[in-house]
């Protein structure tokens, strides 16, 4: 490359503030050059199916075209040297993650950004990644020129039109003939991910092109094992790192395909999976438990048999016709959960109704994706499951040593780490060689990981250490719970007591008594100086633009 912005390497942590990688694997040696678009689209046969929604379905030689065709305009008429940051903005769909894998062979670096930003969120991403180029979705283009406003960075602007194909972008790169991609290295930057925000200013966390391979090639490889003919989907943004690698990077890296939906709430996921005949289903857990409840699927009068792809069959109730569940579930056979704490009485839920055991996981932005987790006959539930081939975990004890059996901090290497841009935080979250990400966890003598509460979220009440997900976990069985949060509150008795947020069902309505009847149940479940001696009833919960719970919204109430 004869010329190159290197902001986002003269950024990059110091050596001694980097984590130890790891490479075990024979799959995870790559060559020194190599460009993460290019090795992706190896995946699939030109005329393969790689992407459907409700605008059309394109191949993965529509793919290759279209993307190459995007890299030729930025390159030659919007003057994008390798290196320059390209901000993206836009709901899931072909046009957004052809422009993606476009920046890519352009030798740019991706900045996709979550569509529920406001303007002054976007302007803190354009500012931390000083973005010169962005492709923007007409629909979001306001909040984008607000955000703009404040901001002196970004000198090229080409809009799309969602994937209706006549957008500025699509008459633009029309006449184009694809271009070469660009040969980058392995540890070149590919994409800046930001963090979501649950503790504070997000984190601009630096992914290298290996980086988009390694969990296609560790995680998805060993515990997904897509194949040809299968189509995944997911509620999940493409800038949040888990949504990119479930529904995008891991079918495309197994020439399988990917279906996109703009609005996925639980209902137009349930009609998209089975209108698009979709295979692996990545979600939050709160969608699960949201689908377990969406309409038509609690009828009972008679029963129909169920076919499913793997050669097995349930029984589900039906009245004149079959549930949107039901429906669903003649293609869907994989379920893969992360993002946040999967509780076990979602997971024992949504197995019971659909014979599907969820797949949970936990990932970082900081780590690309999933790091630990247990599929099919490993699954154990309510465990987060075992570490993820090519990666190694420990717990940290107090003093900062691991310890084989216990509980403590979490602690991952692996061929992903974490790199921010420019953040005196980075030391917070490497210690010793370890990516330490602030969840504490308990491994059992199998080697099992269990969820405790992240590191800030333990309520110490009389002595005792409480972690609020058990709680959570206790009250979501209830029937008139939707959704809950815990969280410690200030108690001159006890130091802290347990306060619980509670969203309720449709049917259920607020009241002293319901409060108390939770109270009492929680005490069943778990041991009774447990349960929430304070209960909050809410329209709903503080969540951030990926889903994740804001806590620290509620304490600031």
């Amino acid at each position: 490359m004869s010329e190159y912005d290197s902001f986002v390497r003269d950024r990059l942590p110091p050596s001694g503030l980097l984590p130890e990688f790891l490479f075990d694997l024979p799959e995870l040696h790559y060559p020194d050059r190599l460009n993460g678009a290019v090795e992706l689209l190896k995946g699939g046969e030109p005329d393969a199916l790689a992407f459907v929604n409700d605008h059309g379905r394109w191949t993965y030689g529509d793919l290759d075209q279209f993307s190459g065709r995007i890299a030729r305009l930025l390159v030659e008429e919007e003057k994008l040297i390798p290196g320059n940051r390209v901000l993206l903005r836009g709901p899931n769909g072909y046009t957004l993650f052809a422009a993606w894998l476009g920046v890519l062979k352009a030798g740019g670096v991706v900045v996709a950004t979550m569509p529920l930003l406001r303007p002054g969120e976007i302007a803190t991403v354009i500012d931390r990644a000083d973005i010169s180029h962005a492709i923007i979705d007409s629909r979001f283009i306001g909040d984008f020129r607000d955000a703009q406003e404040q901001t002196r960075s970004i000198r090229s602007v080409v809009k799309y039109d969602g994937d209706y194909g006549k957008g500025e972008l699509e008459s633009r790169t029309a006449a184009h003939e694809p271009l070469p991609p660009v040969e980058t290295g392995r540890d070149d930057p590919a994409l800046i991910a930001f963090t979501s925000g649950t503790t504070g200013i997000p984190k601009g966390c630096v992914h290298f092109h290996r980086d988009i391979l390694a969990p296609c090639d560790s995680f998805a490889k060993h515990l997904i094992g897509m194949k040809p003919g299968d189509i995944a989907m997911t509620s999940a943004p493409l800038a949040f790192t888990f949504g990119l690698g479930a529904a995008f990077l891991f079918p495309l890296r197994a020439g399988a395909a990917c279906a996109t939906i703009e609005q996925p709430s639980p209902p137009a996921m349930l009609g998209a999976i089975a209108k698009y005949k979709v295979t692996h289903l990545a979600s939050a857990p709160t969608a699960y438990k949201a689908m377990l409840a969406t309409e038509g699927m609690n009828a009972q009068p008679t029963s129909v048999r169920v076919e499913r792809s793997r050669d097995t069959s349930l029984d589900y109730a039906r009245d004149e016709r079959e549930s949107a569940l039901a429906q669903a579930l003649k293609t869907l056979r994989y379920c893969l959960s992360a993002g946040e704490h999967l509780p076990e009485a979602t997971w024992h839920a949504w197995k019971e109704r659909t014979g599907i055991a969820i797949t949970d996981g936990i990932g970082a932005t900081e780590m690309m994706h999933i790091f630990i987790s247990a599929a099919s006959d490993d699954v154990r539930p309510g465990a987060t499951g075992k570490v993820v081939p090519g990666y190694v975990a420990t717990i940290l004890d107090d003093g900062g040593d691991p310890i084989e059996e216990g509980t403590g901090r979490l602690a991952i290497k692996g061929p992903t780490g974490c790199r921010y841009l420019d953040d005196p935080r980075q030391s917070d979250y490497v210690e010793k060689g370890w990516n330490v990400t602030g969840d504490t966890y308990r491994r059992d003598a199998e080697g099992y990981y269990w969820y405790v509460a992240r590191s800030d979220d333990m309520i110490v009440s009389s002595g005792y250490n409480i972690g609020a997900p058990e709680v959570e976990n206790a009250l979501l069985s209830h029937p008139a719970v939707a959704e809950c949060a815990v969280i410690g509150v200030p108690c001159a008795e006890r130091g802290q007591k347990v306060k619980a947020f509670v969203v309720l069902a449709d049917f259920a309505e607020p009241s002293e008594e319901l409060a108390d009847k939770l109270k009492t149940f929680v005490k069943e479940q778990i041991a009774p100086y447990k349960y929430p001696r304070e209960i909050a009833f809410a329209d709903a919960l503080p969540k951030t633009a990926t889903g994740k719970l804001r806590r620290v919204e509620l304490r600031n109430r």
